[in-house]
């Protein structure tokens, strides 16, 4: 079951949001440099994201093996652009090593950035998949440990129900864009799994702060009480040292 894979080239990173047993995962803005808060509500995961923000996927290897991260947004492989399933391409980490997914995958040396749209906007409706737009997925597999030869295999496509309860009135939702086009090298290396399925799926939805905040995953702060007298000093005396 091997195949050709990515490897990216990149320095660690840390910090992460969602911490899993091969690997961390969180969603990071890369206007502020701020790792998005993750809100778990009914059974998912969730991350608040501004329109028009581009962010990265930081994924961090826990592991001592090499790890392969197949990953998907909005139901689309990163690498590819098929209808996202296990058995396709990925990134390849060394042990504990680390990297920001910034954007889809358009050569060797380019991706275009990642951007919170609207989605109709997003890649994957104008490409016609937007069943399942507002989902980022991790798949990992830890290496086989023995060298394997270089083989390519069809990729099979899958789905997943996306389906979830709302609250109240909701704006429009968010899904991710084809953003810029920047400069991202990576290599292509050999990468035989240890398992046909997946070792560890991570899996963070996404939608606006105002969406989240309607369907309940964040909760609104309750407001203060007013005070009588609120410029008026509080009486006391020397306290002691």
């Amino acid at each position: 079951m091997s195949r050709i894979t990515w490897l990216a080239l990149a320095g660690l990173v840390c910090s992460p949001a969602l911490a899993g047993h091969l690997a961390d995962v969180s969603v990071v803005d890369r206007d502020s440099g701020r790792v998005l808060d993750t809100y778990f509500h009914q059974g998912e995961y969730w991350v608040a994201g501004r329109p028009g923000a581009q962010y990265a996927i930081r994924i961090t290897s826990r592991d001592d093996r090499r790890l392969l991260a197949v990953t998907s947004v909005d139901g689309v492989n990163i690498l590819t652009g098929e209808t996202a399933a296990h058995d396709q391409r990925g990134y390849v980490f060394d042990p504990r090593q680390g990297y920001d997914v910034a954007g889809w995958r358009k050569s060797d040396s380019q991706i275009a950035a990642f951007t919170f749209t609207s989605i109709p906007k997003s890649y994957a409706a104008r490409t016609g998949r937007p069943d399942h737009v507002g989902v980022i997925g991790v798949a990992l597999f830890a290496e086989k440990p023995r060298r394997p030869k270089i083989t390519l295999q069809a990729p099979a496509p899958s789905a997943r129900d996306e389906s979830s309860a709302r609250e109240q009135k909701q704006a429009p939702s968010l899904g991710t864009g084809h953003g810029r086009r920047e400069h991202s090298l990576v290599t292509q290396v050999a990468f035989e799994r240890a398992t046909a399925t997946p070792e560890e799926i991570i899996r963070i939805r996404y939608d606006s702060r105002e969406n989240l905040l309607a369907m309940g995953v964040i909760h609104k702060p309750r407001p203060r009480s007013p005070e009588a007298f609120p410029d008026s000093p509080r009486l006391g005396y020397v306290p002691d040292p």
